[in-house]
């Protein structure tokens, strides 16, 4: 079965899937194989730091496919688009925050706007800005999400029939063909999938990061704003991030107010204890859906099971 959609057309993708910018893990190399494969490989451009865009966009840029970089719009600068653009990106996409200060110089390039949204006043936002593609992100994504926020499956359809016709991906909890499948049911042209890539050959993750991801659990993933505090990020405090289990969940948890009050000491412990290998040096970013990963395949490999498993699971459903 071809999954032909209104993002599969608007992009000239094979498949409606798209790699969701995880920053620290969607680098050039993994980019590249998500588009090769017939998907949407989109660099993981985090706050743009002008050194990491230089060694990863050309990686990417050179894959010969559609593809696009995704940025923090709390964390970056008009200089960090303006750097990306230069390698033509098919797409820009801006999550967390307003990126009405980098659209009109994403248009001016002829590059499509993708926005990112986690509830319906940054929807209407982005609607505003003439978007065109919304991801919507459920609470069950790994990595930062809202604090506030509303659960993928009620949360896609409604974004779906306020966007219409702009075309809506579907973000959070979505691991497998399956979940692809469920989210072109509710209605979207697509799904962005962020943690089944973290565990693939070409992520920039380190090997313990991956055996974590494969040996982990949806119901050791915890959503919280702890491990930004003690690692001194700047992440603004209405986007908590959703991890596997840490030392300093456990210790801080139901504390919070306590440790931003007086985060200083906490800061120094930490960096102490990551120091001395008491804890692990980056949080282990995971979604609910983490349980659905099994092995760490080649990209462009798992874009073509997700592919076919979002088919065989649409033409069974079609048999009932």
């Amino acid at each position: 079965m071809t999954l032909s959609t209104a993002f599969t057309a608007s992009f000239g993708v094979r498949h409606p899937i798209a790699l969701a910018p995880m920053g620290g893990a969607a680098g050039g190399a993994l980019a590249a194989a998500v588009s090769r494969g017939g998907g949407l490989g989109m660099l993981g451009a985090g706050g743009g730091e002008p050194a990491w865009l230089a060694r990863e966009l050309p990686l990417v840029a050179g894959c010969g496919k559609p593809w696009g970089v995704g940025f923090q719009s709390w964390a970056i600068g008009i200089a960090a688009v303006e750097q990306a653009l230069e390698h033509d990106p098919t797409a820009v996409m801006f999550s967390f925050g307003d990126p009405t200060p980098f659209v009109g110089r994403v248009r001016e390039a002829g590059a499509a706007v993708i926005v990112q949204v986690t509830d319906l006043e940054e929807t209407r936002q982005a609607l505003d800005l003439g978007a065109d593609v919304i991801v919507a992100q459920g609470t069950e994504s790994g990595g930062h999400g809202a604090r506030h926020g509303r659960s993928t499956l009620p949360f896609v359809p409604v974004v779906v029939d306020l966007a219409a016709p702009v075309p809506v991906l579907a973000a959070g909890g979505i691991a497998d063909g399956r979940g692809v499948a469920a989210a072109l049911v509710l209605g979207a042209a697509g799904a962005l999938v962020g943690t089944r890539f973290q565990a693939t050959a070409e992520a920039l993750v380190d090997a313990s990061t991956a055996e974590a991801l494969v040996r982990g659990s949806g119901q050791d993933t915890e959503r919280n704003r702890i491990l930004d505090v003690a690692r001194s990020s700047r992440w603004p405090a209405k986007y908590t991030a959703r991890t596997l289990g840490h030392p300093y969940l456990d210790r801080w948890r139901g504390r919070e107010d306590e440790l931003v009050a007086d985060p200083g000491a906490t800061r120094r412990a930490y960096r102490a204890d990551v120091a001395s290998g008491e804890v692990p040096p980056a949080p282990v970013w995971a979604g609910e859906a983490v349980d659905l990963v099994t092995d760490r395949p080649a990209a462009a490999d798992l874009v073509a099971t997700l592919a076919a498993e979002a088919g065989d699971a649409l033409a069974r459903a079609g048999r009932h």
